[in-house]
């Protein structure tokens, strides 16, 4: 232990209170309380394979098919196999997208120091509070609850490794607090997988060292895991001892605003594209006037039905103006540059790049007048 602390350059800073909410099967838990007849059932959230001939992906799944193995990113056919009495739900992402903006309004109840990770989870840094945060932690859930009658499961600690781990340590609804003096407890028994940064091809290395759980890991000298590791040997010897000195970032800068739709049935012919690229140019311009931004260059995204993505841009001299009509002509002069219709299409998106605020603006100047 005396090697450790000579040899580690960081000390521990235990002053901040940040804490992370995930909310427990976000997409799932959507379908299953606007529909309850999917209360008791296992269901999960992709197209049936028996409809498709055996394509598609798993979004998510609810608890009771997560205990027959299925899990994100697992192929439709072999979730099928794990959960055959299992309900397939086509995803509706724009009404995830839309129960998420109503979570995020609730942490912003409380603070503006708020990280999103992703649509169901978010780091929110509560240093400023006196209150106790397991207080506001209980807060945040119960306002949850109340106001869209969705469960989540908070984690609190002094930094974002721990308050990570916390909050998958008792799913769901749970709460979890980790302080300075409980990282070893808390730490030591997790299977070497569980610790964020550690990926399938690391966790494989690490168990031919005999690295299997946190504890293994955490006896391992700095130079032995950066022998193995590179870099990423230095962040796990730090982030073991319970050091992560991260920020929550709550004050980026958003690169690009974008709509996308997913389509159960493919959509064919330039016609149909045509009538989505509207409907994406109104959402996108509403979206833009919300949050107060434009930009330069506007994105236009293709799936077609072999998972093919194409991707094209156009980018003006001046930001291009919130309209829904320019949106909507400039989506169909990217779409034709493109080579129009070839393939069924899966998906098609709208995104805006290069932002600035509104109020900022370009203005030429002659200088010679």
């Amino acid at each position: 232990m005396m090697a450790d602390l000579l040899e580690f350059p960081t000390k521990l800073h235990a002053d901040r209170k940040i804490i992370h909410v995930d909310m427990d099967a976000f997409y799932a838990q959507i379908e299953m309380r606007d529909h309850p007849e999917y209360q008791n059932v296992p269901i999960i959230l992709a197209r049936d394979p028996r409809k498709t001939g055996g394509h598609g992906v798993v979004a998510t799944a609810n608890y009771m098919a997560r205990k027959q193995g299925v899990h994100s990113a697992m192929s439709a056919a072999e979730a099928l196999k794990l959960a055959p009495e299992a309900t397939f739900v086509p995803p509706n992402f724009s009404l995830y997208r839309e129960v998420s903006t109503q979570v995020h309004q609730v942490f912003h109840q409380l603070t503006d120091k708020i990280e999103p990770i992703a649509f169901d989870e978010a780091y929110l840094d509560l240093s400023d509070y006196e209150q106790d945060p397991v207080m506001l932690a209980h807060w945040l859930q119960q306002t949850i609850y109340q106001q869209l009658t969705l469960t989540s499961s908070v984690g609190i600690s002094f930094n974002k490794f721990l308050a990570k781990l916390a909050s998958e340590h008792n799913k769901p609804a749970g709460l979890t607090v980790v302080r300075p003096e409980d990282i070893r407890d808390f730490l030591d028994p997790l299977p070497i997988e569980a610790i964020r940064g550690v990926g399938q091809k690391t966790a494989v290395k690490m168990h031919d060292l005999s690295i299997n759980t946190a504890r293994d890991l955490y006896k391992q000298s700095l130079a032995t895991l950066e022998e193995h590791f590179g870099r990423l040997g230095f962040t796990l010897f730090k982030r073991i001892r319970g050091v992560d000195e991260r920020p929550v970032q709550w004050q980026r800068q958003r690169k690009s605003i974008g709509k996308e739709h997913t389509f159960t049935h493919f959509i064919d012919g330039d016609q149909a594209v045509l009538t989505e690229l509207r409907s994406l140019a109104h959402e996108l311009v509403l979206t833009l006037q919300r949050k107060d931004q434009h930009g330069k260059t506007l994105v236009l995204k293709v799936r077609d039905d072999r998972f093919e993505t194409r991707t094209h841009r156009r980018t003006g001299p001046d930001f291009i103006r919130n309209d829904e009509r320019m949106i909507q002509q400039l989506a169909q002069d990217i779409w034709e540059d493109m080579g129009g219709y070839e393939r069924p299409i899966r998906l098609l998106g709208l995104t805006m790049t290069n932002l600035q605020p509104v109020t900022f603006t370009e203005m030429p100047l002659n200088l010679y007048e």
